[in-house]
């Protein structure tokens, strides 16, 4: 193949992903593709432990989709991994499948908390977690959140130590169910 020929095939190429980018149905499931492809290869990191930021509250209270509420006060003195993200979030979406695997390794650990935090409607909620098959549980905040949080974007994923120090305090899409967050959920669980 001539190398002008390999050029006017791969303008082509860009020319057909920027038409489907512009096409509202089909803008979203390419950024989710995207998304899961640079998820793929970023693995969340641990804060040194001398840039950590400590929880000055555990004041938080929550709501799950099926009505029962949940107090954050409850998780302390445990690891705790709270994900804040939305339906309508293409990066969420494509680090969804990591954080369920991600639980189903440790759901049956009650010294684990897992918080997956969504401000939308329980309806839509409840639709995309029967539709996608996730079987963790989705809460909506019912009184303001620790201002430590302070979430301007998402998804953005916190994980907590016992002693309430911020490990991890990541942004954007991950992959969560890597062998190094693992690892760290585990030593997390065995220190204090």
């Amino acid at each position: 193949m001539t190398k002008s020929k390999k050029s006017k095939i791969y303008n082509l190429l860009i020319l057909v992903v920027i038409a489907l980018m512009l096409i509202p149905q089909t803008r979203k499931p390419i950024q989710v593709v995207v998304n899961k492809a640079i998820a793929f290869f970023v693995k969340p990191s641990v804060i040194e432990a001398s840039e950590r930021t400590k929880l000055s509250s555990y004041k938080w209270s929550l709501q799950d989709i099926n009505g029962n509420q949940f107090d954050f006060k409850t998780a302390e003195g445990k690891v705790i991994v709270i994900n804040f993200w939305a339906t309508w979030c293409p990066p969420c979406i494509a680090e969804m499948p990591s954080l369920e695997k991600l639980y189903q390794h440790f759901k049956s650990n009650d010294d684990l908390v897992f918080l997956f935090v969504s401000n939308e409607d329980k309806e839509k909620l409840y639709e995309f977690m029967v539709h996608e098959g996730y079987s963790f549980n989705v809460y909506q905040s019912i009184s303001n959140y620790p201002k430590t949080f302070d979430v301007s974007s998402i998804p953005r994923t916190f994980v907590i130590n016992r002693s309430g120090e911020i490990i991890i305090d990541k942004s954007g899409a991950a992959d969560w169910n890597s062998e190094h967050v693992i690892e760290t959920l585990d030593n997390a669980l065995k220190a204090f």
